[in-house]
């Protein structure tokens, strides 16, 4: 049945490491913050109200709610911002299976929030009035034949888009039109098997800060996907052709279960993370438009890595790996990665 369809893929998607005792399903929130020694500490724990395993935890823009999604197939939205207490703002049904991933959209487009989900469904909520949100768009049957597992706003500069990967192999990017609707591209069979993750490239240009008075580089839209085929993909939009693969990035030896393409600040530099099934988490850099991705080995954990996340400055990484500890790295002047904190 559907429900254990279900429990099987997020067996497949987060699998107990063997050996290990299965953690019990996280049903509390943990929120974290980065202080200026550059240590991590837990600032908070409260109880979610969830009645199953917790998947994804996101603060909004300015760091005042924090959107949560369940294997019970809903959302919460939490007012976070009082010193000691946080508040349930909202709970968001809509979903017919586990909810695996949410994003908040920039503030410029009103309090938008997007969930992905294993009932092959994308929905966009808005937030009409305080703590009232409602589906102003739920992807068409179709679209996707399999779970959705990621999704990603694209930077605000390119207007109202999101990137979704999808079990069934494409990724789609759905952008929300100049007469209110809707519009949904496909790059179908991104990834054999099936997509793990999608990011999208920063939007200010490589090389566009210290260009000073000289002529701007072209924007281009970019995005960078991982898949159960042991790549990351980088695929560059064309006017004229579309979603068209750039590079294919390759040193994983199972699969690349995120990718994280890392703010640039307009320095001529582009840096990619990818993490793994097989416990490793590479840093990709390109040094100049058009040039090689050279690719350094961040650190082999020695378990599954589930999810990567840089900072707003790009220059510290989070990671989430199966022992249940999130890692940060920073990296020194002399190029080598090292960790300066890790938390439960």
């Amino acid at each position: 049945d559907s429900h254990t369809q279900a429990k099987t893929h997020a067996r497949d998607l987060h699998p107990t490491p063997r050996h290990r005792t299965p953690p019990p399903p996280a049903r509390r929130a943990h929120t974290t913050a980065a202080a200026a020694a550059m240590s991590v500490s837990t600032q908070a724990t409260f109880e979610s109200g969830h009645t199953d395993q917790i998947h994804d935890c996101q603060y909004d823009y300015y760091g005042r709610r924090v959107a949560t999604c369940s294997s019970d197939r809903t959302l919460k939205v939490f007012d976070v911002s009082g010193a000691d207490q946080q508040t349930l703002v909202a709970n968001l049904t809509g979903h017919e299976g586990p909810v695996w991933m949410c994003t908040w959209a920039h503030p410029k487009f009103g309090t938008l929030l997007a969930s992905c989900s294993f009932d092959h469904k994308v929905i966009v909520w808005k937030e009409s009035e305080q703590g009232v949100f409602s589906a102003i768009y739920t992807s068409p049957a179709g679209l996707h034949e399999a779970s959705v597992n990621a999704v990603a706003w694209a930077p605000h500069e390119y207007g109202l888009a999101l990137a979704c990967a999808s079990s069934d192999g494409a990724v789609s990017v759905i952008t929300h039109t100049g007469d209110g609707s809707w519009d949904a591209v496909k790059i179908q069979g991104a990834h054999s098997i099936g997509c793990t993750g999608v990011c999208w490239a920063p939007a200010p240009p490589p090389g566009s800060l210290v260009a000073g008075g000289l002529s701007q580089p072209a924007v281009v839209k970019r995005l960078v996907s991982s898949g159960c085929d042991n790549v990351a993909k980088i695929w560059r939009f064309d006017d004229s052709m579309g979603w068209k693969e750039e590079h294919t990035l390759r040193a994983h030896s199972d699969w690349v279960r995120d990718v994280c393409w890392s703010v640039n600040m307009g320095l001529p530099m582009n840096t990619i993370g990818t993490c793994g099934q097989d416990g490793k988490v590479f840093i990709w850099t390109q040094a100049e438009p058009g040039g090689v991705w050279a690719h350094t080995l961040l650190h082999d954990f020695g378990v599954p890595v589930w999810r990567l996340s840089w900072s707003v400055m790009g220059n510290m990484l989070a990671v989430s790996d199966a022992n249940n500890l999130v890692t940060v790295w920073k990296e020194s002047v002399d190029g080598k990665w090292d960790q300066i904190s890790a938390t439960e």
